[in-house]
């Protein structure tokens, strides 16, 4: 399965006006370099924007870093092929998905220290978000093509809902409905979390391979980034296709700027494709700014504007990785 980055939380809002009298954005660049090193691959990275804490998933151990310094804080050991880490700052609460254990292990933010597993019935849970509005975890899980519901408070799968095809990232938009790419079906499914069921599937078509979806909520607009060189942007109510748009190739993430207005992709041929929102339905390619080959996932703070990057110097199939970090992107 790709690896891939982070969930995102946007604030939900009526739906905005058309931003064509926006300032354009400004380039982005990598201002800052962090060495972690270590050994192991990697997949998603969140940020606590409160405390700044950058969490890693890398294989065996979550890693956290301060993102401000890039010093490493601390290692919490004991996981199964960790694949992403889904914050839950009310509750002080981590929580990883392990692909190779079908569990999720619970953290306390504060100590850094696990506090238990939540066994699960699906194989390979994968990404990992916490949906706010109705208190539950969910994970995707990849070989059993379905979805893991979790009670985080009970510490406890409370449902699973099937899918028509092995899920990859999702995002949820605040009012009981959860989006999520098949991957290997090059479409787009909305699903009622309150109903637990499928409500549509929508192509993605000349889409392959997705991988990284994020959402406007205000426009309600969904952004899929592809395995064959494109974004696809969606119209989330009704899925109908607004547009779509050349990136960089590899890409395993993709992040929304609510307050930028501007659409970033991390790509493993070692860019970072910025795409300007000028509204709802039209969209500019404003650069690809050079990062780091494998730097193919994320995490957007929305606070600061900053991109957390993880790639490696060599992570090549078997082989070991060599000199794993942070890149920090931010708008110029």
């Amino acid at each position: 399965m790709k690896t891939l980055a982070l969930a995102l939380l946007l604030a939900t809002g009526a739906i905005a006006p058309v931003m064509a009298d926006q300032p354009a954005a400004a380039p982005y660049v990598v201002k800052q370099h962090y060495v972690l090193g270590g050994a192991g691959g990697w997949d998603y990275l969140s940020i606590d924007p409160a405390s700044r804490h950058l969490f890693i998933a890398r294989d065996d151990r979550v890693m956290v870093a301060d993102a401000n310094s890039g010093k490493l804080i601390g290692e919490i050991p004991g996981m199964q092929h960790a694949h992403g880490v889904a914050l839950v700052p009310a509750m002080h609460r981590g929580f990883v998905s392990n692909g190779h254990g079908d569990n999720v292990t619970a953290i306390d933010l504060d100590t850094l220290k696990v506090t238990g597993h939540i066994a699960l019935s699906g194989k390979d849970p994968d990404a990992i978000i916490y949906d706010a509005a109705g208190q539950q975890l969910l994970t995707m899980n990849g070989h059993s093509n379905n979805i893991s519901v979790i009670d985080p408070q009970a510490g406890k799968e409370i449902a699973s809902i099937t899918v028509p095809g092995r899920p990859e990232f999702a995002v949820t938009d605040g009012k009981g409905h959860l989006f999520l790419n098949l991957e290997d079906k090059g479409e787009l499914v909305r699903i009622d979390l309150k109903a637990r069921k499928v409500l549509d599937v929508w192509t993605l078509a000349p889409c392959e391979g997705p991988t990284g979806l994020a959402l406007d909520v205000a426009n309600q607009r969904l952004f899929s980034v592809c395995d064959n060189n494109m974004m696809i942007v969606t119209d989330a109510s009704n899925g109908h296709q607004v547009a779509k748009l050349p990136i960089g190739k590899g890409p395993d993430a993709v992040a929304f700027d609510a307050e930028r207005h501007v659409v970033l992709s991390p790509n493993g041929d070692g860019t970072l494709t910025v795409v300007r929102q000028d509204s709802a339905d039209k969209y500019t390619v404003l650069a690809n700014v050079s990062t780091q080959k494998t730097a193919r996932t994320l995490a957007l703070d929305p606070t600061t504007h900053e991109v957390f990057l993880a790639a490696a110097r060599s992570a090549d199939k078997g082989k070991p990785v060599d000199g794993f970090g942070v890149l920090v992107v931010a708008p110029h």
